[in-house]
């Protein structure tokens, strides 16, 4: 696939770029994603008379994804946050149909010499996880304490008004959809979210909605160079990315540090201090819970796409049982412990 893609790929990007020696090599595919399909690959050309050599990132969508996002969202967050000055890919270009490489994509830089954390491994950082983590919540709190309007991002998708709401009803329908089997403790948590409903939100952010172990690139050095994985971005309470990123499925065994790397409390202080917003005790209770039903939503949807064979990524499959399982047995807890 990668020699039928490498041709039409140069001379799409050596159009766009404005560069008729534009050479397209060494074009792969990178697996794990189950929103897009990944590839790397290097463009070489010159730019006004100078060589430039630049590793880039194609992100095209697939014949079928776990969630349905839209590539725009995640091009336009790039956009918005590059500029910002956040550590995030540079974004080169967007397509939105699939008249060029058969299905709607867009090109962004690849951050090279990087690692990313699997949330199999118990420390995956090492000596580096405090200074990993303060960047972490930090760069969480910069994306929190952003106005949506000032970056140009006003118009995502999302509620102003009960927000929690809208994404309650969004995930209850992903799971009504693609649940294969009965569900009885989503049901609960559905329940009881829509029973219980959180403050108002302190004020409307744009939500990564995928802020997590795994979707952030470090180097050697422990500097966070790019926060991935924007497709699901959206307007809403910013507290439902702090909910996401504390989840303990992303705590590498040790829910006391999450995402492996400094204490939560001191992690939320740093939220605090770079968001500018306040932790809510109470409203942030509520969003615990939904982060874990977003996570079955997420994990059921995996699932079936890998058991109806539309994308048989092994991701899928890891997915559809062991993150299944973790967060049901995290909901029932935490469920348990609201109604005693």
């Amino acid at each position: 696939m990668s020699d039928d893609l490498t041709p039409r790929l140069q001379h799409y990007l050596g159009a766009k770029l404005g560069a008729d020696d534009l050479v397209v090599e060494n074009l792969s595919r990178i697996y794990g994603g189950a929103s897009r399909e990944t590839y790397r690959f290097r463009a070489r050309y010159h730019d006004n008379g100078v060589a430039r050599d630049r590793a880039l990132i194609l992100r095209r969508d697939p014949p079928a994804s776990l969630i349905e996002t839209e590539r725009t969202t995640e091009f336009r967050a790039y956009q918005a946050f590059h500029a910002l000055g956040l550590p995030v890919p540079e974004p080169i270009a967007l397509e939105t149909d699939g008249a060029a490489l058969d299905r709607p994509f867009f090109i962004m830089e690849e951050i090279e010499n990087c690692a990313v954390a699997s949330i199999l491994n118990a420390n995956p950082y090492g000596p580096l996880r405090d200074k990993i983590g303060e960047q972490f919540f930090s760069i969480l709190g910069r994306i929190a304490g952003a106005d949506p309007d000032a970056i140009g991002l006003a118009d995502l998708d999302g509620a102003r008004e009960d927000c929690w709401r809208h994404e309650l009803e969004r995930w209850e329908k992903v799971i009504e959809e693609d649940e294969r089997e009965p569900q009885p403790i989503a049901r609960a948590a559905i329940r009881w979210l829509m029973h219980n409903p959180p403050p108002p939100a302190q004020k409307i952010s744009v939500v990564h909605g995928d802020y997590r172990t795994g979707n952030f690139l470090y180097d050697a050095d422990g500097v966070i160079r790019g926060i991935l994985d924007w497709e699901m971005a959206h307007l809403g309470d910013p507290l439902e990315d702090l909910a996401w990123a504390l989840d303990p499925l992303w705590s590498h065994g040790d829910p006391s540090r999450p995402a492996g790397t400094i204490p939560r409390e001191e992690a939320i202080g740093i939220w605090e201090q770079t968001s500018g917003l306040r932790f809510d005790v109470n409203a942030f209770a509520w969003w615990e819970i939904f982060a874990s039903l977003k996570g079955l939503g997420i994990w059921i949807s995996a699932a079936r796409e890998y058991f109806e064979g539309r994308n048989n990524d092994p991701v899928n499959a890891f997915s559809g049982w062991y993150c299944l399982a973790f967060h049901n047995k995290v909901l029932a807890d935490r469920l348990s412990e609201k109604c005693a």
